[in-house]
């Protein structure tokens, strides 16, 4: 047996793990072992749940540097973080810390971000939405006059669900078929059959308005037109808990969440992918890496792809061929096109999250999520930090990033290299016209990430950018379970089990995962 290649030292300057740490805390030790594929929100969360818990908790990433989908690139002087970029319910967050009597303010500066986006239609319109009650009341009066009393039920509703979907069920896992019944009563209530775009429509006249209270679905990788109207809590979990930013960007959020976990005596393992999980009958026995890492471990968490986790991870094993098998009949949400870019100059005028609505909103969804087709037209997410945090750019520049869903690979089956930097210029063209006449003569650095890169660098199958499509018939039990159903020791995180993808809900996944594993492990 190799031993485990030596734990990185972290770029202080970019706020990473630093050594030496702080002496770890003397924790309860239970004994017990425990390994956590993957170093994403809901892994790490995860991670430090265990090691809270006395768990002595190895996490293993296979990338040069941890996050997962939060990852981060540095060039000519820019940070460009890939994603998450919006922080939301900064308490589930800082739970994290108080499980052991520490605050994260000590590692992590949370930032408030108002407007939380600046929604922009091709007519010119633009509509600011936040939790400021009269301003978001006189944005209703002026872009969708005489809604403003069907936003009211509208926001009662969401509080409902909220309740209902987030605090009561967000972290308690679906292990049997049993909670699901339990649970339908409420779903019923809330007839959560319908989608969020059907629910706000009940409400809501203005179609602007429409768009402005549904478009959040696809943040977490749902189609607004199919996707349950239970994420209609989100309205509310915005609106309680605001938008929040990590000054340096999403990439110090990890880097925080990581110099905990190690604070409390944690080992972290970086550029070392594991490529199989061992089984011994029905059970987890021992992670291996490419590098010839291989120990034993009590428990086992994969917060990698559900797909590359079972096809791959577990493919020694009968269980891994047969939910690889089941998994491949479903639907995987969309993949991402991105483009990142540094300009010269800053931009006062232009918020930190705008939504750059395009001429068509469903039949642009049925493309992407149906047709499997790319269309002429799009909407873009345009994200731009330096305006809440100039750190992210040298000075006088400015850093951005333009998002567009696309169809992933299974139903878009286009050369990446050969559409990759067409699709750009036609991004960079679109956000010159409506914002920044002069865009491509400001350019510093730019690159794009497309689904072929989600692919590649994080095993996403088809390059979906946020697993399993979260419909009603993919939530909670019928979506990856939080413990394993034949392999009692193996354990999922993140996205692709429930509740699913979004900060929030990874690390309610964690929560959820972490109360099994902890039960488990020590009772």
């Amino acid at each position: 047996m190799m031993t485990a290649p030596t734990k990185p030292t972290l770029s202080p300057e970019l706020g990473m793990a630093t050594a030496p740490l702080a002496t770890p805390a003397p924790m309860p030790a239970t004994g017990k072992t425990a390994c956590v594929i993957g170093s994403g929100f809901g892994g790490l969360a995860l991670a430090i749940r265990l090691q809270s818990a006395g768990i002595a908790t190895t996490v293993i990433e296979g990338r040069d540097k941890p996050g997962g989908r939060a990852y981060f690139w540095e060039k000519d002087g820019f940070t460009f973080d890939g994603g998450p970029t919006v922080v939301t319910d900064p308490p589930c967050l800082k739970e994290l810390w108080e499980l052991t009597g520490h605050d994260m303010a000590d590692d992590v500066e949370l930032m408030p971000v108002m407007p939380f986006y600046r929604l922009n239609w091709p007519d010119g319109v633009n509509f600011d939405y936040s939790n400021d009650e009269a301003g978001l009341k006189a944005e209703i009066n002026r872009v969708a006059p005489g809604d403003l009393a069907g936003y009211q039920e509208f926001l009662a509703y969401s509080a409902g669900v909220h309740d209902e979907g987030y605090v009561k069920l967000g972290t308690v896992p679906f292990l049997d078929f049993k909670s699901m019944i339990k649970a339908a009563p409420a779903l019923a209530k809330y007839q959560a059959w319908r989608s969020v775009y059907s629910i706000v429509s009940k409400y809501i006249k203005s179609e602007k308005l429409r768009e402005a209270l549904s478009f959040h679905t696809l943040l977490v990788g749902g189609n607004p037109m199919k996707t349950s109207s239970i994420y209609a809590l989100i309205h509310k979990l915005e609106k309680d808990g605001g938008v929040w930013w990590t000054r340096g960007g999403t990439n110090r959020l990890i880097a925080g969440m990581i110099r905990h976990f190690e604070r409390l005596g944690g080992t972290m393992m970086v550029g070392d992918p594991v490529v199989q999980v061992h089984t011994v009958g029905n059970m987890a026995s021992e992670v291996e890496t490419e590098g010839g890492f291989r120990q034993r471990f009590d428990a086992v968490a994969s917060n990698a792809d559900i797909m590359h986790t079972y096809r791959d991870l577990l493919s020694g094993s009968k269980r891994g061929k047969d939910y690889a098998k089941s998994l491949s009949r479903k639907k995987f949400s969309p993949g991402l096109f991105v483009v990142h870019f540094g300009l010269e100059g800053t931009w006062p005028g232009i918020p930190h999250h705008m939504i750059l609505f395009g001429p068509r909103y469903k039949g642009l969804l049925d493309d992407i999520y149906d047709n499997g087709v790319l269309p002429q037209d799009f909407s873009i997410y345009l994200h731009h930090p330096t305006v809440t945090d100039p750190s992210m750019a040298p000075p006088g520049k400015s850093t951005f990033y333009a998002l567009v869903p696309v169809a992933h690979m299974g139903k878009l089956a286009v050369d990446w290299d050969e559409v990759g930097p067409i699709l750009e210029k036609r991004i960079l063209d679109e956000v010159g016209r409506r914002l920044i006449p002069d865009i491509h003569d400001r350019i510093v650095t730019k690159f794009h990430y497309a689904p072929k890169d989600f692919n590649a660098d994080l095993n996403a199958h088809l390059g979906s950018a946020f697993s399993l499509e979260p419909v009603l018939t993919q939530s909670a039990w019928f979506r990856g379970h939080n413990r394993d159903d034949k392999i009692p020791n193996f354990y999922l995180t993140g996205a692709g089990t429930h509740p699913g993808a979004g900060i929030p809900g990874v690390v309610g996944s964690a929560k959820a995962t972490a109360g099994l594993m902890i039960k488990d492990l020590t009772e």
